[in-house]
């Protein structure tokens, strides 16, 4: 499918700030006044800033309440009620942190809980979706929440519980690429199965569905090399997980340290996430001679 800029940063920045928010809330960070004011909004703005990337999305993004009413069988609009009620209840539980020095357990605990639920559901919106095999799996959500999980560690400065959370990460994210690969196929999909001609023989396009591109093609349906892929998955493998980890795990940690970890972790978390996107075969893909 076609990796649009804004779904690709609000999957990740979101889920870095929803993922601050749970060790936030959980009473991971040990700090008051101006400090805890500024790991609250850098979670904000993380969390925010996803969360308005992706209204660039929509086809008319001033009706981004229309997209809120289909709580009852839509994803989207699940994570888009449940991103701002956690933000409400995060604001509240954070305005007592940080102008009282009060943390209540029972609302980080809720706020925290809302956070992961957030996450998921973000998750969900892709893993849902039959018509792309590759997301259609448990692998998704998992890979959704430990990048969150571990993003989250490592901007509330949880060096040690970050870099076994990365090492984790590495392991999903190297299970979900090898079960992707193969799920396509499992489904037993092909241009035949498609066009419902496959009764008849092996079907096999004849000439292309249109002179030109079309909606369909252009969203739809992203070839890249074999390649190409290849790097991209060493990139996003290598600075997403495997080396904030070991930097984590066997360096002396410090600020410089840390800043260069975050650094590195994003460059991956957005290679992977175009991957992410980039890769997923769309059923469609099969009436134009695509996978």
């Amino acid at each position: 499918m076609h990796p649009a800029p804004s779904v690709i940063i609000f999957t990740a920045l979101s889920g870095l700030g929803f993922g601050m928010m749970v060790f936030l809330g959980l009473g991971f960070l040990d700090v008051s006044g101006w400090e805890a004011f500024a790991f609250v909004a850098i979670a904000y703005a993380l969390a925010g800033g996803g969360l308005l990337s992706s209204l660039f999305h929509l086809g008319h993004p001033e009706r981004f309440v229309k997209a809120l009413r289909q709580w009852q069988s839509s994803w989207l609009s699940r994570e888009g009620i449940l991103s701002i009620v956690t933000m409400g209840v995060f604001g509240i539980y954070a305005l007592m942190w940080i102008f009282m020095d009060v943390r209540n357990p029972a609302l980080g605990s809720l706020a925290a809980a809302l956070s992961v639920l957030t996450i998921f559901s973000t998750s969900m919106i892709y893993a849902q979706m039959k018509s792309v095999p590759r997301w259609h799996s448990p692998t998704t959500s998992v890979l959704y929440l430990l990048y969150g999980f571990a993003g989250g560690a490592l901007l509330t400065t949880q060096v040690v519980l970050a870099g076994w959370l990365m090492l984790a990460l590495a392991v999903a994210q190297v299970v979900t690429w090898v079960v992707g690969d193969g799920a396509f196929a499992k489904t037993g999909s092909d241009m035949g199965t498609a066009t419902g001609l496959g009764f008849l023989g092996k079907v096999r396009l004849l000439e292309k569905p249109h002179s030109g591109t079309n909606y369909l093609m252009s969203e739809m349906i992203h070839v890249i090399g074999r390649k190409h892929i290849l790097k991209l998955r060493i990139i996003a493998l290598a600075l997403g997980s495997l080396i904030p980890a070991v930097m984590l795990l066997a360096l002396p940690s410090g600020h410089i340290l840390g800043l260069m970890v975050i650094a590195i972790h994003l460059v991956g978390l957005f290679a992977q996430r175009w991957l992410f996107f980039a890769e997923a075969e769309h059923v469609v893909g099969l009436y134009y001679g695509q996978r």
